[in-house]
């Protein structure tokens, strides 16, 4: 009971630090931050949008582009509901000074606070559940407004053209990843799977196939059937998936295991999928901060696919 109320918290936290911390540029220790003010949409509300830039960006360059999710937690752990950082800025920067991934920008998306469930849960795993478990579900996480497609659209059709209008990027599939943790992880992998043209590779970082806080079968079911229809084609996209062994991670495995059944099923190796069990962590930012390089290197590496 003490996990569920932690994240419990930790979810009502998220939507006082997405107003109090609303006009604050994080600090960086390396690169540069621009932001897209309160970016207005047709699909969601509108929230900050913040774009890291390395040092010695450029114009003259081209620079792959990775979206990530829980956008005020990834630089300044001011920003953020527990005060903790991913320290994109560091590990990606020092990645790049070894030439183990190339020139990349970081498009950090801001959660809603309010909507993040709403907004995060993949919206069609809700029609393989029952009609009584998708009604209580609805009113408990998504504040009876589930909005993912929504949301993707509000990434693919205004967020993406606007970037690769206003930066040196490479706008195709090979170049443009996406990222996030628990349900940032699983609104990643959703993402690929729907807009397989556009993204060439996602990230989830002890993705929550649970969809909350309490074990249920529903949701997870829902997951693996759409995976087993949806599942983008393993011969141009990667896919990295992981989770820990303590706190709310502790319940992933065996969802997880499954789901790496599905995937290997689809043809993925390990030249382009990897899954990972990192004991002794949990369902918490330092955690997926220490280990950020793995999937980095997984995604945007030179030597993508290696262990």
């Amino acid at each position: 009971m003490k996990v569920w109320v932690k994240f419990l918290h930790a979810v009502l936290l998220c939507v006082a630090a997405a107003g109090s911390a609303a006009q604050a540029l994080p600090t960086v220790a390396n690169g540069r931050i621009e932001r897209l003010a309160n970016m207005s949409s047709r699909f969601v509300d509108p929230r900050h949008v913040d774009v890291w830039l390395p040092d010695g960006y450029s114009t003259a360059k081209r620079y792959n582009v990775l979206y990530m999710q829980d956008g005020q937690a990834l630089f300044d752990g001011r920003l953020s509901w527990d005060k903790e950082s991913w320290h994109v800025d560091v590990t990606l920067s020092g990645l790049m000074r070894e030439g183990r991934v190339p020139d990349t920008i970081v498009v950090a998306i801001w959660n809603t606070g309010k909507y993040r469930f709403s907004e995060y849960f993949p919206q069609k795993f809700l029609a393989s559940v029952s009609e009584p478990f998708r009604r209580q579900y609805e009113a408990k996480y998504l504040e009876n407004r589930p909005q993912a497609d929504n949301y993707l659209r509000f990434i693919v059709e205004e967020l993406k053209p606007a970037i690769d209008a206003r930066y040196a990027t490479r706008p195709g599939r090979a170049s443009t990843f996406i990222m996030g943790s628990s349900m940032g992880g699983m609104i990643s992998v959703y993402a690929m799977n729907e807009y397989p043209q556009v993204f060439g590779g996602a990230a989830g970082l002890s993705i929550a196939w649970i969809s909350g806080f309490e074990p249920n079968f529903e949701l997870p079911l829902a997951g693996f059937n759409y995976l087993r229809d949806k599942l983008a084609p393993p011969q141009d996209h990667r896919l990295y998936m992981d989770h820990g062994t303590l706190e709310l991670d502790r319940l992933f495995g065996v969802y997880q295991a499954f789901v790496d059944e599905i995937v290997r099923d689809r043809g993925y190796t390990s030249a382009n999928w990897r899954t990972w069990r990192v004991d002794g962590t949990g369902h918490n930012v330092p955690d997926w901060a220490a280990r950020l390089e793995v999937p980095l290197i997984f995604l945007l590496g030179r030597g993508a696919g290696t262990p």
